[in-house]
């Protein structure tokens, strides 16, 4: 993980930058010593003295403390780029599998220091939220509540939104406010009448009070790992491309400027709305890979995001898309 922090000499910064690679390698992403030397370009008997001296330093336990100079960077580049209080960057990865692993370890330990007593938290759905659960170790709380910020998916080839929710508030010890009914509908009018007739005004009530709002974001093309885009029509999703949809956010499609697509597909989703999300206290968006660069960048523009969890290559691509917007 990076963010801002003094910078060491340069001799001691190259040596942690080798091992914390190393150490993401073997114990993030799961290669073998022999992978990590491969990838690295080193002797595996280097890779097991880096892999040790980080054990040694504390730098390595469940999660892996510090950063590299050039991801602090990067952290600061985004950070004045978007205007956001806070970015942590973590490094790449191969696949947007392994992006969201990684962003999602970041997350958890990120959310473990960050939760309060008495807040409600709202949480989202996707492949880092998930992940953030490996490392998810908070203290002991009192007065806590989540809340489920979007419908469930019926398809079960894909993780739940309310499943991730309940797993998140067990260990919390909090209580968990799901959100009952389909994540997609299939009509506007279906989505007023389970609003206005079936229960769901309590929910919208505690998202227009919501301190903390954990989300994560995804492109709409088969390069970016989306659920979502299983869970509507192929003539949908051409079209919601066509009219320049880049990605989602709790399933609601926008475009490069964070606007919502003008679609009927988007009367039909069974979320809390992006409106009453930019409002919560805090806003945390948590999503990696290079081809959700453009969602990512949508998305802290529409929810007025406070703290950007990203991986390497997800940053620079959201950097390029910033600075060839100004050129």
């Amino acid at each position: 993980m990076a963010k801002r922090g003094r910078a060491a000499s340069a001799n001691a910064a190259d040596g942690k930058s080798l091992r914390l690679r190393a150490a993401w390698l073997y114990h993030a992403h799961g290669l073998t010593q022999n992978d990590v030397a491969d990838k690295l370009g080193l002797g595996r008997s280097t890779v097991i003295r880096l892999l040790e001296e980080a054990m040694r330093r504390g730098e390595v336990k469940i999660w892996i403390e510090g950063g590299e100079a050039d991801l602090i960077g990067l952290a600061l580049q985004l950070e004045n780029a978007l205007g956001i209080g806070e970015v942590i960057v973590v490094p790449g990865a191969d696949s947007f599998e392994d992006a969201a692993k990684s962003v999602g370890l970041a997350l958890g330990k990120y959310l473990s220091g960050k939760i309060t007593d008495d807040s409600t938290i709202g949480v989202g759905w996707g492949r880092s939220l998930t992940a953030s659960l490996a490392s998810f170790h908070p203290p002991a709380r009192s007065g806590v509540k989540v809340l489920s910020l979007l419908g469930g998916a019926v398809d079960t080839r894909f993780s739940n939104p309310g499943e991730f929710a309940w797993k998140f508030a067990s260990a919390l010890n909090a209580e968990c406010y799901l959100f009952p009914a389909p994540l997609i509908v299939n009509s506007a009018q279906t989505r007023r009448t389970l609003i206005e007739e079936c229960g769901l005004h309590p929910i919208f009530r505690m998202a227009a009070k919501i301190d903390l709002a954990v989300v994560s974001a995804a492109g709409i093309d088969h390069k970016s790992g989306s659920y979502v885009r299983h869970l509507v029509s192929g003539r949908e999703h051409a079209e919601l491309i066509k009219l320049g949809s880049v990605g989602d956010v709790l399933c609601n499609f926008i475009d490069a400027k964070g606007n919502t697509v003008d679609h009927p597909v988007n009367s039909r989703i069974m979320s809390v709305d992006l409106e009453s999300l930019g409002k919560a206290r805090h806003v945390v968006l948590a999503t990696g890979g290079r081809h959700r660069a453009a969602a990512i960048l949508a998305t802290a523009r529409r929810i007025r995001c406070h703290t950007l969890i990203t991986d390497e290559a997800a940053a620079r691509a959201i950097l390029g898309l910033v600075q060839s917007a100004r050129a």
